[in-house]
């Protein structure tokens, strides 16, 4: 049964790059089946659970595209990745016997349900899994924003953010061997100092809609699982946090 400390919704952001593993680019299967299979404790418990992937293991738009194509196609390019991925995940949610239903902000009906809230939310209620693709569907918006948006249109009462690193950082510890992990920290603070959780967009939009965010690795998939049962992993994001480190 699920603990008094569960979420009864969230929005779990996975990056693209996580669902390539060691190899950096394309799909690790291994991967997938452990994030599903990490996804399905959650429903089983009976956490509603919403799913954005990125594309990033396939193309990056702004980063990619720069300088060589227009901005736009570029994007357009993202949101197609994050569709493949999507669709992937589908699959294999399928093969650990987890119902998942995949939804684009772009209509392509021959592969995948458009995408309305509203019948979201009632594939949510039934205990499906609803993964959304093709971020916002607008260009200039990341998946992270895209992740937010869809967190405040469910309701989620919280996002749980898969990364390749275990929390929020001071600096960037890949750089930096003085930087300080926070085991919590305030929207306010992560503004101010231009901290990278997500873009700054995404951050402005889960602080003014009051939505907590849970930074964790994806190294250990049973994360999502603790995550989503309200147990501390990786770094919270909140409003009105003193910062913590740890």
């Amino acid at each position: 049964m699920a603990s008094e400390k569960t979420y009864r919704r969230v929005l779990l952001k996975v990056s693209g790059e996580a669902l390539a593993g060691s190899r950096g680019t394309g799909l690790d299967f291994g991967v997938l089946r452990t994030v599903c299979t990490a996804v399905g404790r959650c429903v089983r418990d009976g956490v509603q659970v919403g799913l954005v992937v990125g594309g990033g293991n396939f193309w990056r738009g702004a980063k990619n595209g720069g300088g060589k194509m227009e901005r736009s196609r570029a994007d357009h390019m993202g949101m197609l990745a994050t569709v493949m991925n999507a669709l992937a995940l589908a699959d294999v949610f399928s093969q650990v016997g987890v119902e998942a239903v995949v939804q684009t902000a772009i209509t392509m009906e021959r592969i995948a349900e458009p995408y309305t809230h509203r019948e979201a939310d009632r594939l949510l209620r039934e205990g499906k899994v609803v993964i959304f693709a093709c971020g916002t569907g607008s260009p200039y918006f990341s998946t992270d924003t895209g992740a937010v948006l869809r967190a405040a249109e469910i309701g989620a009462d919280a996002i749980l953010l898969a990364k390749n690193i275990d929390g929020v950082y001071s600096a960037d510890p890949k750089t930096d061997p003085g930087a300080v992990r926070f085991a919590q920290i305030g929207y306010e603070e992560v503004l101010a100092r231009r901290l990278g959780v997500m873009d700054l967009t995404a951050t402005s939009m889960a602080m003014d809609n009051h939505i907590p965010v849970v930074v964790f690795p994806l190294a250990d998939p049973e994360n999502i699982y603790r995550a989503a049962r309200g147990e501390r992993v990786g770094t919270l994001v909140a409003e009105g946090l003193e910062t913590a480190e740890g």
